[in-house]
């Protein structure tokens, strides 16, 4: 699945709670949120100099979208919409909170070119949204999603991993199920960063909550992309993008720039522990995708070293003939062993 965006920030507009992990000024590093005039003014700018292309959905990301008024929701896709009827853009796209996304609602943004809405789930557990001060259930993540679907937009869905109350590796893997039965088009995952000025970073610093352990975390996120995988849903984020804001405000939490290739590192461990568990000590070649060779060895040559460690002596080459996720195996002296399924990561 393709995704592009071109988006836009809007901090906390629209959000009826202030839930325990939420502090969009410091993840977005956008104080103040950009205007309808200031949509309309960039999207004329980035369309003369070439960065709004056909193929991209205008974003209007960071808050509840649909939460922020009529008046002021028209305003907002008054001002990107002509660039959806040029063919400037393929549409554009929300994000916004499941109890937000009444029919009524639904029309006016299909009037104005909405093509994607973008749900923040987070947990499938009541107790967990309450304890995180979601304002909405899981029951209202369920008829939202079918709402949304029923109108003829594309769903996303939003989870989050290790949230206050949802430490247990059993219970990400729980709420990722439940997404998967909603069909949604895409996920994001991400797991639970503290930041300052939260009610999270106060239970944290209180040691009323404590993070899951980020080893837990790589290998219950590992999961879940071979879950979603394995029913055809895209993962199209893992883990917080970095920016000088975020970095400025962390404060602990399950935290690495480059968590989903570390996750999928896991899944490489997996897959060549699958084909290799029958086989004598000795050296072999592990033919990967070009694009995949990093992520097999691992992070400081992770697997590379641990499989050294049983006396397994591995060679992690491309070859554009294996596909994305897949490996096939030869010992270094004789021809092919065994050869992997082809689960895409």
């Amino acid at each position: 699945m393709r995704h592009k965006t071109f988006p836009f920030f809007i901090p906390h507009r629209g959000c009826p709670h202030q839930c325990s992990f939420c502090e969009q000024h410091a993840i977005s590093g956008q104080e103040i949120p950009v205007t309808p005039q200031d949509v309309a003014k960039t999207l004329s700018y980035a369309c003369a100099n070439g960065r709004l292309t056909s193929d991209m959905e205008v974003a209007f990301f960071g808050g509840s979208f649909t939460a922020i008024g009529e008046e002021t929701v028209r305003a907002y896709l008054t001002a990107a919409f002509p660039f959806v009827e040029r063919g400037d853009c393929a549409g554009i796209r929300v994000s916004t909170r499941p109890d937000a996304v009444e029919a009524p609602m639904l029309s006016l943004l299909k009037q104005y070119g909405v093509k994607t809405i973008e749900l923040g789930a987070q947990s499938m557990r009541d107790e967990v949204l309450i304890k995180n001060g979601r304002g909405h259930t899981a029951s209202d993540v369920r008829s939202a999603s079918d709402r949304i679907r029923t109108a003829g937009f594309s769903l996303g869905l939003q989870m989050m991993v290790g949230l206050y109350g949802d430490t247990r590796c059993s219970d990400a893997r729980y709420t990722a199920s439940e997404l998967c039965a909603l069909a949604p088009d895409f996920v994001r995952i991400y797991p639970t960063v503290i930041v300052k000025g939260t009610r999270l970073a106060s239970l944290y610093a209180s040691g009323e909550y404590v993070p899951m352990a980020f080893d837990d975390a790589v290998e219950v996120c590992a999961d879940l992309l071979a879950l979603f995988s394995a029913h055809g849903i895209p993962v199209i984020r893992l883990g917080l993008q970095d920016s000088v804001s975020l970095s400025a405000n962390r404060v602990g939490g399950l935290y690495h720039p480059a968590f989903r290739e570390l996750c999928e590192t896991v899944l490489y461990k997996r897959k060549m522990e699958s084909v290799l568990s029958e086989q004598m000590p000795g050296h072999y070649v592990v033919w990967v995708h070009p694009s995949c060779v990093s992520k097999a060895i691992g992070h400081q040559r992770k697997n590379v070293q641990l499989f050294q460690n049983r006396g397994v002596f591995l060679q992690i080459k491309p070859n554009p003939n294996v596909s994305v996720g897949s490996i096939s195996v030869e010992r270094s002296e004789s021809i092919a062993v065994k050869k992997s399924g082809n689960p895409r990561v």
